[in-house]
């Protein structure tokens, strides 16, 4: 049997048609219509009004950073749990990261942390500058109770739902529920334009400002004019191309990983010492990953020994996120809390949840899994 990967790229004859479509029609560059029709519709999928596409999730969270007047010497509140990315923005601009553990119920930032956090930094006259929140394996965090927390000390609130597109939190899309939305279209996201990302938002002239730092923030010349530092950091016209068929199908690949979540849950809901991510009552996630809980001591064996009883069979796990918190690099960066995030990780065990991913393959999923818990039995 072929490799079961955990998340890969699933594209077709759709995808394959746009991308020679815009090479056919020249349109190579970091320009073109396929970018400008996909920022069209990637803000009316968001339910924002604008998007400029971009290079990566990552470059996206850079640019929000700045946008956001996040500088040198400055505190930004960031999720523990969550992929390093999202940190690393942060010392681009030269800010340091506060880490704020997770709330059980979600596994998303803890708002009553980051609104305990904010109170005490107010009361030390030295608020942070911004808080992120992620939208954690695709599910939003509880974003009118952050929103709340920022707005009493009037501190932006950023979203990285790189993880997100297609979720919605009380009714609402993913990527709407902050000042500033970014989102991922790396190959193993919910969409791909094989490596990209986006930001998205409400304010027009916060996106156009966007557009112009991405594009080495060149002025409006005949020659090469510039009077600030800039990026390459926009999204090609093929890479667009590729993006829009996926981004059609966004609702069928969202419901897809859904029903493996699902399918998982039926097949190994009843064994002793295995759980799952729980689904917050506010909003409907992705599922991009479905993420399991082992309890070692019931089910028989460690989350490794599962994953290693997975490799065996050819077929691709992962454990949780590591906090970031307890990452060497982020080594004295202050954190508030951190046990619920370690817990997480601890037991966590990502399984194959990408949207092309068959029946028959969660099913040997299903079988060395449970295969693993009976002969430990």
């Amino acid at each position: 049997m072929s490799r079961l990967y955990l998340s890969p790229p699933d594209v077709g004859s759709a995808e394959r048609d746009a991308l020679l479509a815009a090479f056919d029609g020249g349109w190579i560059a970091p320009v073109g219509p396929d970018v400008d029709a996909f920022e069209r519709e990637l803000a009316s999928t968001a339910g924002v009004a604008e998007a400029a596409a971009l290079s990566s999730g990552t470059a996206a969270l850079h640019l929000a950073l700045m946008l956001s007047g996040v500088g040198a010497g400055d505190e930004v509140l960031v999720p523990t749990l969550t992929f390093v990315a999202t940190a690393n923005a942060v010392t681009y601009v030269g800010a340091r990261p506060t880490f704020i553990d997770c709330e059980p119920d979600s596994w998303n930032i803890d708002p009553d942390l980051v609104a305990d956090t904010l109170d005490q930094r107010a009361s030390q006259g030295r608020l942070p500058a911004a808080v992120i929140a992620v939208d954690l394996y695709g599910q939003c965090a509880d974003a009118d109770r952050l929103t709340e927390a920022c707005a009493r000390h009037d501190v932006p609130l950023l979203e990285d739902a790189a993880e997100a597109l297609g979720a919605t939190y009380n009714g609402r899309p993913a990527g709407s529920l902050a000042s500033i939305g970014v989102f991922s279209f790396n190959g193993n996201k919910v969409i791909t334009t094989s490596g990209g990302g986006a930001l998205v938002s409400d304010d027009g002239d916060l996106v156009a400002r966007a557009r112009y730092l991405a594009t080495q923030a060149r002025q409006p010349a005949a020659h090469y004019e510039h009077t600030e530092i800039g990026f390459n950091y926009r999204l090609s016209n093929l890479l667009a191309a590729l993006g829009r068929p996926q981004l059609r199908s966004l609702a069928e690949r969202v419901e897809h990983r859904r029903a493996t979540k699902a399918r998982y849950r039926a097949g190994l809901g009843d064994l002793p010492g295995i759980g799952f991510m729980p689904d917050a009552a506010t909003g409907v996630p992705t599922n991009w990953l479905t993420v399991v809980q082992i309890d070692a001591e019931v089910f028989g064996a460690t989350p490794e020994a599962l994953r290693l009883a997975l490799e065996a069979h050819d077929i691709e796990a992962r454990p949780a996120w590591k906090p970031l918190h307890c990452q060497p690099v982020f080594v004295g960066c202050n954190t508030v809390g951190g046990n619920v995030a370690e817990q997480i990780f601890d037991h966590g065990l990502c399984l194959p949840s990408g949207s092309s991913i068959s029946d028959h393959d969660i099913d040997r999923v299903i079988e060395v899994v449970r295969h693993t818990a009976l002969a430990t039995d």
